[in-house]
């Protein structure tokens, strides 16, 4: 426990510090952020605040990880898949502010690399870590007699992990529209995930999982309403990536279906935004994702993104819930 809350806190320090050293610079290179003309609007007043934000916290976590986790095999397992999905952002970002090309990389681009970090990380999860191929199923009673954990086979769980990987690391790029919610939302879940870990006798996951807590928590010092800095996708890439990438080396893939609830309910509303417009011609939100849904519904953006950060600390709890039996 100790190295959990150490490392939760250099990583809070860690963020704290750099942020005064990064965003004068973003802001002095006009890395700023360009805004939908067809979204909110009220957020065409953010136009120009810096992005690429998430070298910020990314920064304390990987401070603090190499500090406290260099020597669990898992744990740079879940820093590596990080800082490569940090870098598929950070070239993505790049190439918008600075390049100006408004869509960034190519989406076949942005996919291919995610697909490779992601396969990379199920086979070393397999033959570097010893995770096997099994899968925990959550409320089957894991702290009461083991629980159940069916055997998926090397080819299915490849599937799985390279699934949950992507998955995530794109659903936490949707979630990531309003002042700190994916930040606050991916604290909770950091949480929740070195619970989980710690559990399952993982303390290299967990120590890189409560590192990223802080190093979202510091974030939030400057993300908060209104902004001072955007994570971009440098950042939500990055936390995408690990958050998945802990989820397969613990098992516990099942476990980040309801965990990260809020960004399953938020990729949920794209698919169903996307599907019925086709379909029918007609929306069923007023906007995707959902959190834009609530704000043209007359939501203040902080009333929004509390209200989510409470839905995200009860599924983080359901979650947890869910290591014992109801069944």
């Amino acid at each position: 426990m100790e190295r959990l809350i150490g490392a939760f806190a250099v990583a809070l320090v860690v963020t704290l510090l750099f942020g005064p050293l990064v965003i004068p610079v973003l802001r002095r290179l006009k890395f700023g952020q360009n805004i939908r003309q067809d979204g909110p609007s009220r957020h065409l007043k953010k136009a120009g605040t810096p992005t690429m934000g998430g070298v910020v916290f990314l920064a304390g976590i990987l401070v603090s990880s190499l500090l406290l986790a260099w020597d669990y095999v898992d744990g740079m397992l879940v820093l590596g898949t990080a800082v490569g999905f940090g870098i598929i952002g950070l070239l993505d970002d790049y190439l918008k502010v600075a390049l100006k090309r408004p869509l960034g990389l190519r989406a076949r681009e942005k996919l291919s690399g995610q697909l490779a970090l992601a396969a990379a990380l199920a086979f070393l999860a397999v033959f570097a870590a010893g995770r096997g191929t099994g899968l925990m199923v959550p409320y089957s009673g894991l702290l009461v007699d083991g629980g159940i954990s069916p055997d998926l086979g090397f080819g299915l769980f490849i599937f799985l992990a390279i699934l949950v990987v992507v998955g995530t690391a794109n659903a936490v790029n949707l979630t990531d529209g309003l002042d700190g919610l994916a930040a606050g939302v991916s604290l909770a879940c950091a949480l929740a995930f070195s619970l989980v870990a710690t559990t399952v006798d993982k303390t290299g996951v967990a120590v890189v999982m409560a590192a990223l807590a802080g190093g979202c928590l510091g974030f939030l010092y400057y993300n908060r309403h209104p902004a001072r800095v955007f994570m971009g996708d440098t950042g939500s890439l990055a936390l995408g990536g690990a958050l998945g990438a802990a989820a397969v080396l613990t098992r516990s893939e099942l476990f980040l279906i309801i965990i990260g609830g809020i960004y399953v309910l938020e990729t949920l509303s794209v698919i169903i935004q996307v599907l019925s417009f086709q379909l029918t011609g007609r929306r069923v939100f007023r906007m995707s994702p959902l959190h834009h849904h609530f704000e043209l519904g007359n939501w203040s953006e902080n009333r929004v993104v509390v209200t989510f950060w409470a839905a995200s600390i009860v599924f983080a709890a359901l979650g947890l819930a869910g290591l014992y039996r109801l069944f």
